[in-house]
């Protein structure tokens, strides 16, 4: 007789019983003696997904990658527009007047000029005048004194001395203005035109009479003296800032 399907009944029926019994009691090591492995169930339905986990813990800080290369250079950007108009600046100061001239404006020279054409023979004494308006007190003037000057002696030595006086009195700020003429033993008369000059300064300011004499030199006695002898004589003036010292 055949048995094979009996006994799989048995087992099928076995195996039923103790799942039973799993189920409601303790498990025992009885089972079914002799009873051999059955045929693997049906795969059960899968379970839902579980809750997400918590996050982890932070990682350390990873280390600076490579510096990248230098983008294109790009377009200009457009012109701003114009800031507003500043507050006007303080005025600056003002600049030293200059001397005002006769008939010109503030910058114009002050000078006059003299001349005539004469031969004077006064060995001692004035020979010119010119009157100069001088404009101001802080001012020097300039005297310019030309013409044909000569002197003359038959024996030993002679000087004459042409000099500058203002107002009657010779320059002292700083000192005259003068030239001398020496000769020595001739019989020649030696007419040359000559030229002498400077600048006299501490003079106050309104009319100043500016004059040419002729006398001795210092040392010297009275000798034969020609002034302004076949030529223009003419004296000069010119009124400057005066010097800083």
């Amino acid at each position: 007789m055949n048995a094979g399907p009996t006994f799989q009944c048995l087992l099928v029926a076995c195996i039923l019983f103790l799942d039973a019994v799993e189920s409601n009691s303790p498990k025992s090591d009885q089972g079914c003696v002799g009873a051999s492995s059955g045929v693997p169930g049906i795969p059960g339905t899968p379970g839902h997904n579980g809750l997400p986990g918590r996050d982890g813990l932070q990682g350390e800080k990873g280390s600076d990658g490579m510096k990248g290369t230098k983008g294109d250079k790009g377009d200009k950007g457009a012109i701003g527009k114009t800031g507003p108009k500043g507050n006007v600046g303080a005025n600056g100061q003002m600049g030293e007047k200059g001397i005002k001239g006769e008939n010109g404006n503030d910058h114009s020279i002050n000078w006059k000029q003299c001349t005539w054409k004469r031969e004077d023979h006064k060995d001692t004494g004035l020979i010119q005048e010119c009157v100069f308006k001088k404009r101001h007190s802080s001012t020097a003037l300039k005297v310019a004194y030309a013409a044909n000057m000569r002197v003359v002696c038959s024996s030993g030595r002679c000087c004459g001395r042409w000099y500058i006086t203002f107002n009657g009195v010779e320059c002292s700020g700083p000192t005259e203005i003068d030239g001398v003429l020496l000769l020595q033993n001739t019989v020649d008369n030696p007419a040359r035109h000559r030229q002498i000059e400077g600048f006299c300064e501490n003079i106050p300011s309104g009319l100043i009479r500016i004059a040419v004499h002729v006398g001795n030199c210092y040392g010297y006695g009275s000798s034969d003296r020609h002034t302004g002898w076949k030529s223009v004589s003419r004296i000069m003036i010119e009124e400057y800032p005066q010097s800083q010292k």
